[in-house]
C-alpha cells in the first residue's frame, strides 16, 4: 500500500472527511432576533423537541405550543412554565398568529399532510418530522405545494441526515472504501408493547395512533423509514422493487399495525439488496445497520460505527499500521475492525435544527427536504402494501 492509499484509510479512523460548511458547526448569528417556533403536537416527539430546542436560546424562541389533547396540554404549560408562550387546542388558531414564524410539526402521521399545507398556505416555514406523507398521493402533492411557496423552508426530520458520523460512512460508501456494496442489514427491535397510559380509557386510537392503520404507518414509518432514507441519501438511489411480511406475532392486544416486519428493497442499479426488519417481541439487535461492501462491512449503532475490513483489506491495512512517521489507525480493542466514533456525539436533532436554523436564514433547501422527504414516504408506503397484501410494488415511475 503507498503512502497515499495509507492516508486515505487513516481519514476513517481519524474523522477528517470533508463535512459541508458549518453544517456541524455552531451556525454564525446574522439576524438579531430568533425565529419564533410554534410546536404543532406535544407528545413524546414533540416534547423531545422542546428540549432540544434550549440550546438553541439565540437561534429559536418557542412562542406557541398546540395540542388537542387536553392533558398533553396542561402537561405543556407545567414544562414549559414560561409566560412568552401561547397555547392553543387548535393548531389552524396558532398558524393565525403573528408570533409565529415556522412551526414543528409532531403530530400523527395522518395529520402530517394537511397540517403542512395548511402551515404553507398561511406562510409558515416547516419542520416536519417524519414519515413526511402517509400516502404516494399525499407526498408527491405536497412537492408541488413546496414548489409554489418556494420561499418558505420545508424540512423534514430524518435526522441521521444530519449526523457526523452518518455523513462520515456516506463518504466512506462514495469514495469506495467499502468497495462494491450488495447488502445492507438494517433492524430497529424492542421488547416492548409500544404503548403510552392512558389518562382515560376513551383516548385509546388518539394516545396509542401508532398502533391502528387509520393513523400510522407502523413499524416501517417510526423506526426503518430512518434507516432507509440513509440508503437514500448514501447511495443517491431509490428501490426498484420491494416486497415483505409481517403479522400480530406476539401483542395479540386489538392493534392493527404489525408488531414484526421483515422489508427487502432490490437496487437493480446498484446490484444491491436492502433487508429492513423490526419486531416488538425482541430487543437483543436493538438498533443495527450493517452496510456489506466487497472491500469491507461498516457496522453503525446511533452514535458508534466500526469499518471492519474485508482480509485483503484488512492485510494491506496491517502493512502500515505503526509506520515510522504516520499516524496509527484507530483499532478497536481486538484489532479487527476500525472505530469511527472519534467523539461523543449529540443527538441527531440537535445537528438538524442546525441546519434548519441555516436553511431559514440562507432561505436555502435543507439536506433532509421536501424532495428527499418524498422519497422516504414513498417507499414506506409501497413496503407496507407489499407487507400487509404480499405483493411485489414496483416504484413508481412518476416518482
Amino acid at each position: 500500500m503507498n503512502r497515499r492509499d495509507f492516508v486515505r484509510y487513516a481519514a476513517i479512523g481519524a474523522g477528517s472527511f470533508a463535512i459541508p460548511g458549518g453544517l456541524y458547526s455552531t451556525v454564525s448569528r446574522t439576524l438579531t432576533d430568533p425565529f419564533r417556533l410554534g410546536i404543532i403536537g406535544f407528545g413524546d416527539r414533540g416534547s423531545g423537541i422542546y428540549k432540544v430546542l434550549r440550546d438553541f436560546k439565540d437561534e429559536f424562541r418557542v412562542t406557541a405550543i398546540c395540542d388537542n389533547l387536553p392533558f398533553r396540554l396542561d402537561r405543556a404549560r407545567k414544562q414549559t412554565t414560561s409566560d412568552q408562550i401561547t397555547y392553543f387546542a387548535d393548531y389552524r388558531k396558532l398558524l393565525d398568529s403573528n408570533q409565529v414564524d415556522a412551526v414543528i410539526i409532531a403530530t400523527p402521521l395522518n395529520e402530517h399532510f394537511e397540517q403542512a399545507k395548511n402551515s404553507l398556505l398561511a406562510g409558515k416555514h416547516i419542520y416536519l418530522e417524519k414519515t413526511m406523507a402517509f400516502s404516494i398521493q399525499e407526498a408527491q402533492e405536497l412537492v408541488k405545494l413546496a414548489e409554489n411557496h418556494s420561499k418558505l423552508v420545508l424540512q423534514v426530520g430524518h435526522q441521521y441526515r444530519y449526523s457526523p458520523l452518518y455523513y462520515k460512512v456516506k463518504e466512506m460508501i462514495s469514495e469506495g472504501y467499502l468497495g462494491n456494496v450488495t447488502q445492507i442489514d438494517a433492524r430497529w427491535d424492542r421488547n416492548w408493547n409500544w404503548r403510552r397510559p392512558l389518562p382515560e380509557p376513551q383516548l385509546e386510537r388518539q394516545v396509542n395512533w401508532r398502533m391502528y392503520k387509520e393513523y400510522s404507518g407502523g413499524l416501517v414509518a417510526e423506526l426503518l423509514s430512518h434507516q432507509m432514507d440513509f440508503i437514500h441519501w448514501a447511495f443517491e438511489a431509490t428501490p426498484d422493487s420491494l416486497y415483505g411480511t409481517g403479522g400480530i406475532d406476539h401483542f395479540k392486544d386489538g392493534r392493527e399495525t404489525y408488531d414484526n416486519v421483515q422489508v427487502t428493497a432490490r437496487y437493480e442499479s446498484l446490484g444491491m439488496i436492502g433487508n429492513f426488519g423490526a419486531t416488538c417481541a425482541n430487543q437483543y439487535e436493538d438498533y443495527s445497520f450493517i452496510i456489506k461492501g466487497s472491500k469491507g462491512t461498516v457496522s453503525l449503532l446511533m452514535n458508534d460505527g466500526i469499518f471492519y475490513p474485508e482480509p485483503e483489506s484488512k492485510k494491506a491495512l496491517e502493512e502500515v499500521d505503526g509506520v515510522s512517521g504516520a499516524t496509527p489507525l484507530n483499532w478497536n480493542d481486538n484489532k479487527t475492525g476500525i472505530n469511527l466514533s472519534q467523539e461523543k456525539y449529540k443527538d441527531g436533532t440537535f445537528y438538524a435544527f442546525e441546519d434548519f436554523h441555516r436553511s431559514l436564514i440562507q432561505k436555502s433547501l435543507p439536506a433532509s427536504n421536501v424532495y428527499t422527504g418524498a422519497k422516504t414516504a414513498i417507499a414506506v408506503a409501497l413496503s407496507n402494501q407489499a407487507i400487509y397484501q404480499g405483493s411485489v410494488e414496483n416504484w413508481p415511475k412518476t416518482a
